[in-house]
């Protein structure tokens, strides 16, 4: 019993915060402020899931490896650059702040859906499945029409469709009404799984919805799962697809392209996914090898002037390109990280890292809020079992 109280104390304890620093500035090009609707409030900061990754990416500001040249100024408010194989963080402006996804909320669709559904099933196309926004990105699918899964993927990722988002999440989750739903649910499952402890969707295309945030760290961890995939690999890099035409509906074929302008003009690009909305302004997500590396920015709440997303993203790979391999300021936890906590505080720092060092190979992650909780409760329930056992044991001695 005492051993099990012992237990329940160390999941709870998750150690004390870092003393503060003062946060280093991200540096940003001067320009007039965008006329743009007011975003959303986030959540207020989780000291434990700020730290995921390591102590020193607890930051609203600049973490970059010590003796690093300053990165390039961006306009997008958080960004990250990750090595997909390592899982090493060269760098990060703010990588755990809460922001609006836009469209590359779609990786996090394809991580969820890519292996669930066979790329050769036809589906046919209802009217929900064109219920987005007015004016919002879409592919042109129409009801009735039939297509492959393989073209609604290239539609989502090419085209950003908001219609096939919803087409896509719908077989994903079974195919009924519900099957929006059921996906969006399982986006959240997912994103919790991979220790995206920021991300909660409530649409499957990224289009605006209350409560719906993101961070740039979380979108890391989800193009790492994406890239991981030869499917999301071809379909990413595919710069033109044609639309089948659908001669019951009268509808002839087309040509669609690829938006992403980062596979027409880097050496190495392996794609990504851009995204807009007037309320999350520009958002991106890409990924380039070099040198026998593969590296990974994200990068959200941006401006298209005076560099469009995409060059935004281009600058930042440049600038992790050229850091020395091995250094870094934290890493992307992994999923059997967040699956086999532990409790030992050793185990927990080294899961997270020195503040401004590179994190120690992982072995479990920092104790989490929910994993705590049950803890506590299962403690709490033992504990009249233990008042028994100490009365019976008076009753005996009493005797």
């Amino acid at each position: 019993m005492v051993a099990a109280l012992t237990l329940t104390a160390a999941l709870v304890t998750v150690g004390p915060t870092p003393a503060a620093a003062a946060e280093i500035p991200c540096p940003k090009p001067k320009i007039a402020k965008p006329s743009a609707p007011p975003r959303p409030a986030p959540p207020a900061d989780d000291p434990v899931a700020m730290r995921v990754g390591g102590d020193a990416l607890a930051t609203h500001g600049l973490v970059i490896p010590a003796g690093a040249r300053q990165p390039p100024a961006v306009t997008a408010t958080t960004w990250m650059v990750a090595d997909l194989d390592t899982g090493e963080v060269l760098g990060a402006c703010g990588p755990h702040v809460h922001q609006t996804p836009a469209s590359v909320q779609k990786t996090l669709l394809a991580a969820t859906a890519i292996d669930r559904l066979d790329p050769r099933q036809k589906v046919r196309i209802v009217p929900s499945d064109l219920d987005i926004e007015p004016n919002s990105s879409a592919v042109g699918i129409v009801v009735g029409g039939t297509y492959p899964i393989s073209t609604l993927w290239l539609g989502l990722l090419l085209n950003s469709g908001n219609d096939a988002a919803n087409a896509l999440a719908r077989m994903a989750g079974g195919g009924g009404a519900d099957g929006v739903a059921r996906t969006v649910a399982a986006m959240n499952a997912k994103a919790r799984e991979l220790g995206a402890f920021q991300t909660h969707a409530v649409t499957p295309s990224g289009l605006d919805g209350k409560g719906q945030f993101t961070s740039s760290y979380d979108l890391a961890l989800i193009a790492r799962v994406c890239f991981a995939n030869a499917d999301f690999r071809k379909y990413v890099l595919t710069r033109t697809a044609r639309m089948p035409a659908q001669p019951a509906r009268k509808v002839a074929g087309f040509q669609f392209q690829n938006e992403n302008k980062l596979i027409y003009n880097y050496p190495g690009a392996m794609g990504g996914k851009t995204g807009f909305t007037t309320v999350a302004r520009h958002s991106y997500v890409g990924a380039a090898q070099r040198g026998g590396r593969r590296l990974v920015v994200t990068l959200l709440g941006a401006e298209a002037r005076p560099m469009r997303g995409w060059q935004q993203g281009a600058a930042l790979l440049d600038w992790g390109f050229a850091q020395p391999r091995g250094s870094s300021v934290g890493h992307l936890v992994t999923p059997a990280e967040v699956a086999a906590p532990t409790g030992d505080p050793a185990t927990e720092k080294a899961t997270t890292g020195a503040a401004g060092t590179a994190a120690t190979p992982p072995t479990g992650p920092r104790g989490l809020p929910v994993l705590a909780a049950v803890a506590v409760a299962v403690a709490l329930a033992a504990l009249p079992l233990l008042l028994l056992l100490v009365q019976r044991r008076r009753r005996r001695l009493d005797g």
